[in-house]
């Protein structure tokens, strides 16, 4: 196999009828979702050349999917185009992608006038007439590097990265990660992360190499955790690959005491630390389920290590992020980009194998920044990505997540982790979630909780488990904390939020 297109129609050919994709009160089977992508496909290519970018500026959805797809047939890549990013960052993603062609549906419209004069319009392109040998001629010429997806994420210089990830690389992964944790054609997939977050690569290709469900939630239910679990159970949702905080949304707000979605037998959580007390709550109320902790940036594709909760254990600091998925290399450097192999010495993660990025879109610069020659092999090309991740071995051979070098700080002369601060107060009980920031102008450590306890409880308590270096010098009480489109902590909205006080 070289092209997800054989996940697609292999799917289609034993279970046509089946549910594909479901989208609030609309549903597509296999069968209507393949035939509108190969006449999205064939209108595509009269309209682009193969190996270009196609952006699509849409909400996810299944008429998104089939755009997905579409632009797949013409041999093209896709790019999703968050509507709810500002114009400027928008503008900027078509001008690193050099193109000014947008795919965007009725609701998008002048949104994409805005950016482009370059408009088709999704339910025009679904109008198209099947050409099965252009089709043909198109996937003939295909090879399994070629761009499958490109996802854009912050970069350090402000400018948007766009990770450029191959059709072999998702291939590699989706095989491997279906197989293990037993994903088949009776799964229902709640997805959760944006089109744009590579979390959605797992429950999109997951579904359409097995044949199961995608159920497309609202996004506007995981502000509402009662609606939202009500959704989960009248859709007999049994897998959730969600981030850490939509998982944590549920149970900070009490929902499992509201309702349990019994028929739920697979959670995946990634993207941020998993507070023990979180998941804790999870599996009194979900003892038969499996959790697993995965880990990965999207520069790998998805994901390269993982660890199965073993419910007997206590994990008094945190769920270890584990060890590498088959057929991928994870192993940690110090700062002499020597190789660490003993337990609990902290080094940056480091991949290589077949499910690395292409690197970034038409950025140079970062791309040999990032994905670099193994230091360790001066033998024969072999490219490593550098995650900027730090972590270190326990004495089960579990690498345990130790926060990002970029997290690390110099306070009053000392090194500091942040996460090592929020791990100590979220051991608090009352505490629902933290997160640390550092104001490096003022030279001060913030700490933000949720919970119902007073801060200066928390200050007596920190008092006597750090020490006085680490000492937050402000602590203060929020309602909620404002999260990124990904599903993670927005932390420069945080502190804004304190300065506009």
């Amino acid at each position: 196999m070289k092209n997800v297109l054989y996940y697609l129609e292999k799917t289609t050919k034993e279970n046509e009828s089946n549910i594909a994709v479901t989208e609030k009160e609309r549903k597509c089977s296999y069968k209507e979702l393949l035939e509108k992508s190969k006449k999205i496909g064939t209108a595509l290519i009269e309209i682009s050349k193969p190996k270009r970018p196609i952006p699509i500026l849409m909400e996810k959805g299944i008429d998104t999917l089939c755009a997905f797809f579409g632009a797949v047939y013409a041999g093209c890549f896709y790019v999703l185009l968050n509507p709810e990013l500002p114009d400027t960052r928008l503008k900027s993603i078509l001008e690193t992608l050099e193109t000014n062609l947008i795919i965007t549906d009725n609701l998008n419209y002048e949104l994409a006038k805005k950016l482009t004069n370059n408009i088709l319009k999704i339910n025009e392109l679904e109008e198209n007439i099947i050409d099965e040998n252009k089709l043909k001629a198109i996937r003939d010429n295909a090879l399994s590097i070629d761009p499958l997806y490109v996802n854009f994420t912050s970069g350090s210089t402000g400018t948007p990265k766009g990770v450029v990830i191959s059709h072999q690389t998702v291939i590699d992964f989706i095989d491997i990660f279906t197989n293990k944790f037993n994903i088949t054609n009776l799964d229902i997939i709640a997805n959760q992360a944006p089109f744009d977050f590579d979390v959605s690569v797992k429950d999109i290709y997951s579904a359409i190499k097995c044949g199961a469900t995608l159920v497309i939630i609202p996004k506007t239910l995981f502000s509402k955790p009662a609606e939202l679990l009500d959704y989960i159970c009248e859709n007999n949702i049994t897998t959730l690959i969600w981030a850490v905080s939509a998982l944590c949304l549920i149970t900070t707000f009490h929902g499992l005491d509201y309702k349990v979605p019994s028929t739920v037998n697979k959670i995946f959580f990634s993207g941020e630390v998993m507070p023990i007390k979180h998941i804790k709550q999870w599996i009194e109320k979900l003892p038969n389920a499996n959790f697993v902790n995965l880990y990965g940036p999207t520069e790998i594709t998805c994901n390269c290590t993982y660890h199965v909760v073993d419910k007997k254990l206590n994990y008094e600091n945190r769920i270890p992020i584990g060890k590498p998925f088959e057929n991928e290399g994870v192993f940690l450097l110090n700062e002499n980009k020597q190789k660490i192999e003993n337990i609990n010495e902290i080094g940056e993660i480091c991949v290589k194998g077949n499910t690395l990025a292409l690197g970034y879109y038409n950025n140079k610069e970062q791309t040999e920044e990032k994905f670099i020659q193994n230091p360790l092999n001066n033998k024969y090309m072999e490219y490593i990505y550098l995650t900027g991740d730090l972590a270190y071995y326990d004495a089960e051979g579990n690498l345990n997540f130790s926060g990002r070098k970029d997290f690390q700080i110099k306070h009053q002369g000392h090194r500091i982790e942040l996460e090592e601060i929020e791990n100590e107060i979220e051991k608090i009980e009352n505490v629902q979630r933290v997160c640390c920031i550092y104001e490096e102008e003022r030279k001060k450590i913030h700490a933000f909780y949720i919970g119902n306890i007073d801060k200066k409880e928390i200050n007596v308590f920190l008092k006597k488990v750090l020490p006085i270096y680490m000492m937050p010098n402000i602590i203060e009480r929020v309602e909620k904390f404002p999260m990124t489109k990904n599903g993670k902590i927005d932390r420069k909205s945080l502190i804004k939020q304190k300065e506009g006080k």
